[in-house]
């Protein structure tokens, strides 16, 4: 791989996007995880109904408009008047309107727009980890107030993703999201792990114990086998809950298995 940390410096400038050409590679629902997590976040849906045109901004969609087209529907379900733009850095990549959203050159300077809302997914997996702050810090610092940053990583077809949540604070929680069919343990997802957490994953650090702990709760949750994957990984969830982890608890029936943690309690050691 091309050395990125390198590329990026030399594509940074005054009135140049910010960032690197990636593969571009996307497919139908492929981030369907991330976007259902979306469309019922509590502080997203607050946000988004706050405005009357919100502002939403998809860095790096890729070949086509299908990921981009798919999250304008999602977001409007929250708030029909949400504006939708997607960035590519590469300029052949830029492709006409479609769905009432536009597409534009651009990258993590976000094209001088200040968005309420940022998804960048796919993208920084394929930069140096020692980029994730300067990438991290350059779009927290353009959010309109109040915004959020999506920043993740999923699987060829979408079925194990994770992504973490930031605001100009900087990082919020992590989120971990899998087909109950896909995976042998929760483990299985630390494949799809944010580049600021995927090298991590050792022991001694936070998100490796947290794994291993999930990995331990679904094995005691072996009995609810029987009732599917979903329940057993109820179980296991709040058995998590129990130890005294920070993970958000599981509202409402979904059709994911998901696990959502305070990043406090993975973040990176120093």
């Amino acid at each position: 791989m091309a050395d990125h940390a390198h590329n990026l410096r030399a594509q940074t400038g005054p009135g140049r996007p910010f960032g690197v050409i990636t593969r571009g590679t996307t497919g139908f629902n492929r981030l369907r995880r991330s976007d259902r997590w979306t469309r019922h976040e509590p502080r997203i849906q607050s946000l988004l109904r706050s405005a009357p045109r919100p502002l939403a901004v998809d860095v790096g969609y890729g070949n086509s408009h299908t990921t981009t087209v798919e999250w304008a529907r999602w977001l409007r379900q929250v708030n029909p008047g949400v504006e939708v733009v997607g960035l590519e850095i590469d300029p052949a990549r830029v492709l006409p309107p479609r769905d009432g959203v536009r597409f534009e050159l651009g990258g993590f300077e976000l094209a001088g727009y200040r968005p309420h809302l940022v998804r960048a997914f796919n993208v920084l997996r394929q930069y140096d980890v020692a980029d994730v702050p300067a990438v991290w810090e350059a779009v927290a610092s353009r959010l309109a107030p109040g915004g959020f940053f999506i920043e993740g990583t999923c699987d060829e077809l979408g079925r194990r993703a994770t992504w973490v949540l930031l605001d100009a604070t900087g990082p919020l929680s992590l989120h971990l999201s899998w087909d109950p069919n896909d995976a042998a343990r929760p483990s299985d997802v630390a494949e799809r792990l944010p580049k600021a957490l995927i090298h991590r994953n050792v022991p001694g650090e936070r998100i490796h114990d947290l794994l291993a702990d999930a990995d331990a709760a679904w094995e005691h949750a072996a009995g609810w086998a029987p009732h599917g994957p979903r329940v057993r990984w109820a179980h296991a969830h709040a058995k998590l809950r129990q130890r005294g982890w920070p993970v958000q608890p599981l509202r409402r029936k979904l059709r994911d298995c998901t696990l959502f943690v305070d990043w406090a309690a993975v973040a990176p050691s120093v």
